[in-house]
Order: structure tokens, then C-alpha cells, then sequence
């Protein structure tokens, strides 16, 4: 039976995971140095080890709150929660989320589709949903969740 290996993190308490082949590292907050003109659901950059990186807010991505604005009360070089660092298509991108959970193992075929109550772009971005005893684990596509031309 093949095992699928998920690295877990909270948004907005909602549960979700990815692919822990995806995920090169989790941090702690870094200083981002802000872009200008850059997409609203793109933070800034960080320097991880010389190496530097974009950050997206994946709320904002996911369209799970309102874009932030440029008068917001945090500083944006003081960030809360963690970077999750993942990697697709050769492609490393900082994922901001709240909370980082376990690493979960689910027989692959045990994936299911999306939830249908999803809808516009959370749904187009997720892989599927590992059911579990309380709800379920929504599973980021990290393709998709990379790609900034996704329509609604």
C-alpha cells in the first residue's frame, strides 16, 4: 500500500496540508522586504541563507480573507505565524501560515475530492481531502497554489 506523507498547517483554523516532498523547511518569521506594485496576495521577500525568496500570504491566495492593505497597523517586517518553504516545478516559494501541525501518513488511496461546499479558487488549488474523525484535511496542489494565473 502507498503511503502519502503530509506536512499539516492551520489557516484561519481550517486544517490543511501538503506534500511533505514539497516542503523544503519551516521557519519562523523573517523580515519581508515589501515589493512594490506586487499582487496583494504577495507579501514581500526574504532572504533565506542567501537565497532569496517570495513570500505569498496564502490566505489571500486562498481567498480566505480580505486582501491586506498597505495602512495596516503590524509592521510588515515584524510577521506572525510561520514560513513554510516549498518547492514545485524547481520553483521555492515562502507559504505564510498560522500554525504549523504534524507530519500526518494516509494510504494514497484514501484521498478523496474536494469537498463540494468549496468553491472559486480554494477548490481549484486543492489536490483533495484526506477524511478524518473530526472533519477533514484539505490538501494543497502545490502546482496550483504556485501558479498566479488561476482564474475564479
Amino acid at each position: 500500500m502507498v503511503e502519502q506523507q503530509i506536512c499539516t498547517f492551520f489557516l484561519k483554523e481550517v486544517y490543511f496540508g501538503i506534500d511533505v516532498q514539497h516542503v523544503q523547511e519551516v521557519i519562523r518569521p523573517q523580515a519581508i522586504t515589501h515589493i512594490p506594485l506586487a499582487p496583494s496576495d504577495i507579501c514581500g521577500l526574504i532572504n533565506l541563507r542567501g537565497q532569496i525568496i517570495a513570500v505569498i500570504d496564502l490566505q489571500a491566495r486562498l481567498k480566505m480573507s480580505e486582501p491586506q492593505t498597505q495602512l495596516t497597523t503590524k509592521p510588515v517586517d515584524q510577521p506572525e505565524g510561520f514560513n513554510m518553504i516549498v518547492c514545485a516545478d524547481d520553483e521555492v516559494v515562502s507559504l505564510l501560515v498560522d500554525q504549523v501541525g504534524d507530519v500526518l501518513q494516509f494510504p494514497q488511496n484514501t484521498l478523496q475530492p474536494p469537498p463540494a461546499t468549496l468553491k472559486g479558487r480554494m477548490r481549484q488549488m486543492l489536490a483533495g481531502a484526506y477524511p478524518l474523525s473530526d472533519g477533514f484535511l484539505l490538501v494543497l496542489d502545490p502546482k496550483k497554489t504556485l501558479n498566479v494565473n488561476l482564474t475564479e
